[in-house]
Order: structure tokens, then C-alpha cells, then sequence
């Protein structure tokens, strides 16, 4: 039994060995059949890169070739231009020498010609300097000739030719003068008139002559009673308050404010018409109405100096300034507004301004001011140019409108050409028709001043001003003024009255020569009786 266990334990061994030989050997052969496989696989790739690498190759190869043979082409195209801009310069060079060598060809040509015209010029020169020797010896033996049958000398011939040729040219001179005058004359009144024309048409004013006295209506006769008050208490009361003089007289229903100044004489007006509605007239109620009255005045000259300034589109006015603008509302001049003719003067600067390019802002602002002064003017002694400089300087206004207050009265020389539209405004809105009136005997004074002043240039005969003084016709003595000398007079009135006279506006200077010849024939030998006229104006 024991044996039996060997021999099964044994064969159990072999058997296991047997078992891991046969094991090991079919794993070897396993183990030889991948790496066979795995060989081959390797040798596929190698030979695959392989293929790849030399078409990889061949195509840089093929892609070098075509780039080679495109930058040749490139190469040869830039040669081939090259080479035909150089022949087209050469040809161009050839060209201009043969064109240098044509050119000296005909200088030379041309220096032979002058210098062949050279000594024919210096020919002819000898010839004319022999020529001018006969001349003059002829002409001085035919002077002294002429001397002896004349019995004049050369030298009194040379002054008559000279006195003779000085008028001639004196007239000639003249008809020149006139005429380039007429002609600068004729486009700068076309160029001006525009532009004024221009300036008036967008400013239109309405003006109503104002008086220094004010009229106030009474519901009726018996309320002049009550304002003269027991033994003229109430009157009294009111002048005292008001500084205005109280008229009552005859007229029915009306009594009449009158002073001097027209601020006081508005503040009386509106009082009066309070204590009229109210028909409570006593001193107390006087001073208590006046001083109402003195305030809503205050307010209407505000308003109005803050509509101006609005219209004309102003800013940065001073409170000075302003109040005293709002007085020129009752201030006037010459039955003018002032307010109204300031506002005018500021609106046609302004206007004028804008034609020509200038500062409309500047020149509103200086038409506006130009008669500030006159705010003040009845409380002072001084003029009122010297009143606006004064308050324009102290309240710090631009120097263009300080200057155009003393230009526009020619206290001096404009600085800016704002100033000189404010003087033409200026005396555009106070010579238009209607806008001023004055005295009877100014106006006599001032036709009498144009006439005497024509008159007393020589050559004048007669001197007749027009329209109102604005135009003059001067007729002269034929015989003494010729018609360019007439010419000269014209002008030389014309600043003459400039220099000595002061008048808002134009004032037209109009000369007139007229010579007038009358004939008589006989009756006894034709039966025929004439006259006959020549005249020039």
C-alpha cells in the first residue's frame, strides 16, 4: 500500500512536470509568434515613412524648382524694363544734344546778325547826331527870326507857353479830379446807401414829439378847488413834495405839471391822478400819494431799461448804468424820446455793423450809451458828454463805447469803427423827418449861417438854401468861376460848412454857372429881333 502511494505521489510529480514543460513551451512559442508579428508591423512602418519621406522630398524639391523659375521670371521682366527705360534715356539724350547743338548753331547765327545790326545802328546814330546839329542850328536861326518879327524874346514866349500850358493843365486837372471823385463818390454813396438802407429798413421807429409839460384831466372844474386847498395849502404841499410847478388857470378841466425835469414831472403826474381818484387831497395824503408815486416810477423806468436791454439783447450792465438808462424813458431832446432815440442809434449800429462785419454786440452797446450823459444833465451844470464819460468810465464800460459818447459830438477822434456807426446812427435818427422839431429862430439863424457862409467865397453871386437848410444852390459869375473851378467851390463849401457848422445829417451843396448873351438885330434892316442863350450848369 505504501508503494502504491509512491508510485501515485510520483507519477503525480512526472505528471506536473510534464505539465510545466509542455506549459513553458507553448508559452515561448507564443512569446516568438508575437514578436514575429510585431517585427513585421515595424517593418511596414519603417517602409511607409520611408515612401512618405521621399515624396515629402521630392515634392520640396518640385516646389524649389517652380519658386526658382518664378523668380527668374520676375528677375528677367525687371531686367527687360530696366534695360528699355536706360534705351529710351539715351534716346532722350541724343535727342537734347542735337537739339543743344541746333541751339549754338543759331546763336551764332543770331550774334553774327547783331553784331551786322551793331555797326548799322552806329551808322544811323552818327547820321542823326549830324542831323540833329542842322536841326538846331535851323530852329535857333529861325527863333531869332521869330524874336525879330514878333518883337517877344524866348523868354517872355517861354513864360506865355508856360502860363498857357499851367491853365490848360489846371482845367485838365480838374475834369480829372472831378471825375475820379464822382466815380469813388458814385460807389461809395451806392456801398453806403446800402448798407444804411439796409440798417433803416430793419429798424422802424414811430417817434411822438414830447413837451416838458404835462397835462393832467380832471373829472371836473370843481377839483381845482380841492387841489388849491384853504388859502393854497394843498397846492403848496405838492410842489414842496414834488418840486413841480402846478399850473391852474382858465383851461376847462385840465390842470398843467411843468418842469424841467422829467423824471419829477412823471412822479407829479401819476401822483396827481392818484389824488384825483382819490379826491382826498390834504397834505398828509400829498406826501403819502407822492411817495407811491415816486416808487412805481422806480419801477417803470426798471422795467423799461430791462425791456431794452432784453430787445437789444445786452448783458452785463451796470446798476448805474441801468438806472440811468431807465431815466432817459421822460427824459427828451429837441421833442425827442431819448430812450427811443437811444434804442434807434443802437439798432441801426448794430444793424450797419452786421453789413460790414464788425462787433454787433460792440456797437448796439455804444448807440445804446452814446447819450447816457443826458440822464443827468438837468441836476448838472456839466454838458452831458462830460456826464457820460464820467459815469461809462465809472462803471467800467468797454473804452469803445466811452469813445463813441465824445465822438459822436466830435469831442474826439473815433478809435474803432463802432464808434464811427454810432455818430452816422445818431445823426440818422435825429434827422429823419418828424423826429426833432425846432425854434423858428434857429432855424432862421441856420439858413442865414449856410447862405452866409456860400457867399463868402469869390466868384458867388447868389446863394438860396432849400429843403429846410438841407441843400444849397450857389450860383457864381460865369466870367470869374470856369466849370472846373466851380467844381473846386462846390467842395471847398462843403467843408467849410462841415468845419463851422453842426447839423444832424447831409446837406447838399449844389453849384450852378450859367452864361447868358442876348442880341438885338434891327428892324430898320431885317425886320427880324432876336436873343439867344448859352448857358452851361
Amino acid at each position: 500500500m505504501f508503494t502504491n502511494i509512491v508510485m501515485t505521489v510520483s507519477l503525480s510529480v512526472f505528471g506536473l512536470i510534464i505539465g510545466l514543460t509542455i506549459g513553458y513551451l507553448l508559452g515561448r512559442l507564443k512569446e516568438k509568434r508575437l514578436l514575429d508579428k510585431a517585427k513585421n508591423g515595424s517593418e511596414k512602418i519603417i517602409a511607409s515613412a520611408n515612401r512618405e519621406a521621399d515624396q515629402l522630398v521630392r515634392d520640396s524639391q518640385l516646389k524649389m524648382k517652380e519658386e526658382f523659375l518664378t523668380q527668374k521670371e520676375k528677375i528677367e521682366e525687371v531686367n527687360r524694363e530696366r534695360e528699355e527705360e536706360i534705351s529710351k534715356y539715351e534716346r532722350d539724350v541724343n535727342k537734347k544734344e542735337k537739339e543743344i547743338i541746333q541751339r549754338e548753331s543759331d546763336f551764332t547765327d543770331l550774334e553774327k546778325e547783331l553784331e551786322a545790326k551793331s555797326h548799322d545802328l552806329h551808322d544811323l546814330k552818327e547820321n542823326l547826331t549830324q542831323k540833329s546839329r542842322k536841326y538846331d542850328e535851323i530852329i535857333e536861326l529861325q527863333n531869332k527870326r521869330l524874336e525879330m518879327m514878333s518883337g517877344v524874346s524866348k523868354t517872355e514866349a517861354l513864360d506865355i507857353l508856360k502860363e498857357n500850358l499851367i491853365d490848360k493843365a489846371k482845367k485838365e486837372t480838374a475834369q480829372i479830379s472831378y471825375d475820379i471823385r464822382q466815380e469813388t463818390k458814385n460807389i461809395a454813396n451806392r456801398e453806403a446807401k446800402e448798407i444804411i438802407a439796409t440798417a433803416i429798413e430793419r429798424v422802424c421807429t414811430d417817434y411822438v414829439q414830447e413837451s416838458t409839460l404835462a397835462a393832467v384831466s380832471l373829472p371836473n372844474d370843481k377839483i381845482k378847488g380841492m387841489i388849491i386847498g384853504k388859502e393854497g395849502r394843498n397846492i403848496k404841499a405838492f410842489e414842496n413834495y414834488t418840486n413841480v410847478k402846478v399850473i391852474v388857470d382858465e383851461t376847462p378841466e385840465t390842470v398843467v405839471l411843468s418842469s424841467f425835469d422829467p423824471v419829477r414831472r412823471e412822479i407829479a403826474r401819476v401822483a396827481m391822478e392818484k389824488l384825483i381818484r382819490e379826491k382826498n387831497i390834504n397834505p398828509n395824503t400829498i406826501e403819502k400819494i407822492v411817495d407811491q408815486a415816486s416808487a412805481e416810477v422806480e419801477v417803470t423806468m426798471k422795467k423799461a431799461a430791462e425791456a431794452t436791454l432784453q430787445k437789444l439783447q445786452l448783458k452785463d450792465v451796470h446798476p448805474d448804468l441801468m438806472k440811468m438808462l431807465g431815466r432817459l424813458k421822460y427824459r427828451t431832446s429837441y421833442g425827442q424820446n431819448i430812450l427811443h432815440h437811444s434804442m434807434e442809434v443802437a439798432s441801426l449800429a448794430g444793424a450797419m455793423a452786421a453789413e460790414l462785419g464788425l462787433d454787433v454786440s460792440l456797437a448796439k452797446r455804444a448807440g445804446l450809451f452814446h447819450d447816457i450823459g443826458k440822464a443827468m444833465s438837468s441836476d448838472s451844470n456839466a454838458s452831458h458828454v462830460e456826464l457820460g464819460v464820467e459815469i461809462t468810465e465809472r462803471c467800467n464800460e468797454h473804452p469803445v463805447v466811452t469813445n463813441a459818447v465824445l465822438a459822436h459830438h466830435e469831442e474826439a477822434e473815433p478809435i474803432a469803427p463802432e464808434a464811427v456807426l454810432v455818430t452816422a446812427a445818431d445823426k440818422i435818427s435825429g434827422a429823419r423827418p418828424g423826429a426833432r422839431r425846432e425854434t423858428l429862430e434857429a432855424y432862421t439863424q441856420r439858413i442865414g449861417k449856410l447862405e452866409e457862409l456860400a457867399n463868402s467865397f469869390d466868384g458867388v453871386a447868389k446863394t438860396f438854401a432849400l429843403s429846410a437848410g438841407r441843400e444849397i444852390r450857389v450860383i457864381v459869375e460865369p466870367e470869374n468861376v470856369s466849370d472846373g473851378e466851380a467844381d473846386l467851390l462846390a467842395r471847398n463849401i462843403a467843408e467849410k460848412i462841415e468845419a463851422s457848422l453842426e447839423y444832424p445829417g447831409q446837406i447838399k451843396v449844389t453849384v450852378l454857372r450859367r452864361l447868358v448873351t442876348t442880341q438885338y438885330t434891327d428892324f430898320r434892316k431885317n425886320n427880324h429881333v432876336g436873343e439867344s442863350v448859352a448857358g452851361n450848369n
